[in-house]
């Protein structure tokens, strides 16, 4: 399904990234991208694109996402991991852009470029348009005593505007029957579906260390999560819309 829609307390903590004993560790090299799949189960045009996600997701240089809309539940199924504040996002990314595109399915690049969700050259142009400049910071990523540890090093594309950090719990595939709707009759698998996204802290630019409760990493059904800094981008009436992603990290695949 094509265009539609058009325009439509977590405590953080600067430390020294001096700690013992560690849980576990990420300190890897950054991806080349943050890829979004904006998709629904209730979309007849979204499983190729599902499918493809499933494909990008063992890329070891990208993070692949996937987040379920809920605004296609009227034709008939209701999307088991839809959610309202996917929609939202995705929205807003539109408004943000200021072209206004939404639709399914969809990636987001990086929080900056959007592509059909299916269109696999056409995303791989986009992550290389972006991979180009890269993150504007390293991430390292450390689990200790109840804790998680977000160790931020600015690189070469270092920037000063405002962003925040956030930590998205996610499931690292999820199959799902479909037995109503547009796509009655398949069964349907999700890479790294997203079960939520929660700010733990913000970022200015310098170096710094973020620390964050463990129980910000965990949500119902999630195994794994990926933390990002993502630009706050300035919207009407005081609220803010989700600009580019900044730098991003996978933490550990179990725990």
């Amino acid at each position: 399904m094509l265009p539609v829609l058009r325009q439509s307390a977590v405590t953080a903590a600067a430390l020294v990234f001096g700690v013992t004993t560690a849980l576990a560790q990420t300190a890897a090299k950054s991806p080349r991208a943050v890829l979004e799949l904006f998709t629904s189960q209730g979309c007849s045009s979204c499983p190729p694109a599902d499918a493809l996600v499933l494909e990008l997701a063992k890329d070891p240089t990208l993070i692949a996402l996937t987040l379920p809309v809920t605004y296609w539940d009227y034709l008939g199924w209701k999307d088991t991991l839809g959610k309202d504040s996917f929609a939202r996002r995705q929205k807003l990314y539109a408004k943000a852009r200021g072209d206004g595109q939404v639709y399914t399915p969809q990636i987001v690049i990086s929080g900056s470029s959007h592509a059909v969700g299916s269109e696999k050259a056409e995303i791989e142009k986009a992550v290389n348009q972006f991979a180009a400049t890269g993150f504007a910071a390293k991430l390292a990523l450390k689990e200790e005593n109840g804790s998680l540890q977000i160790a931020i090093a600015p690189t070469a594309a270092a920037t000063d505007e405002a962003a925040g950090v956030w930590v998205l719990p996610t499931t690292h595939e999820a199959t799902v029957p479909i037995t109503r709707g547009e796509n009655q009759g398949k069964t349907l698998t999700y890479a790294n579906v997203v079960r939520g996204m929660v700010r733990v802290g913000d970022w200015n630019g310098k170096e710094m260390t973020v620390t964050a409760p463990l129980a910000a990493t965990q949500a119902p059904e999630a195994d794994g999560y990926v933390v990002v800094i993502q630009a706050d981008r300035p919207g009407k009436h005081g609220y803010m819309m989700p600009g580019a992603i900044l730098a991003a990290a996978k933490g550990p695949a179990t725990r």
